[in-house]
């Protein structure tokens, strides 16, 4: 955990703990949360004070959806985007037990987005003459 992170910060890392050692670290104005290097949530305050978002995708979301869970809005020059995370239910803000499933569903999500990326093609260093 970084040793600058907030108090919400390192709560939301004890909750996601489930998942393994957790890093909080500052993310556009708010925190990324990833464990082994995906990222599987943020925390930023959009007007309602701070919140955690929990990654989903393709095959998660509609669990999310299911349980009442919004979707991560937000504003920019009048135009209205969201990204893949959904706030958790609020039971979930309770314990890292009750947390787990819907940590699982993140780190799922994270999993199958890093798949999803075109591996970056290598370019072969070309032989100096000698």
């Amino acid at each position: 955990m970084v040793a600058r992170a907030n108090e919400f910060a390192q709560y939301c890392c004890e909750l996601l703990s489930t998942l393994g050692p957790c890093v909080a670290r500052r993310m556009f104005g708010g925190w990324g949360i990833s464990i082994d290097g995906l990222t599987v949530a943020i925390l930023a305050d959009l007007g309602q004070g701070e919140k955690l978002w929990l990654k989903a995708g393709a095959e998660t979301s509609q669990q999310f959806e299911a349980a009442g869970c919004e979707r991560f809005t937000y504003e920019v020059k009048g135009k209205l985007h969201s990204m893949g995370y959904y706030s958790t239910p609020d039971d979930a803000m309770e314990s890292a037990s009750v947390m787990a499933p819907w940590a699982r569903l993140a780190l799922q999500a994270a999993l199958a987005a890093r798949q999803a990326k075109p591996k970056p093609k290598r370019i072969a260093k070309s032989r100096r003459a000698g």
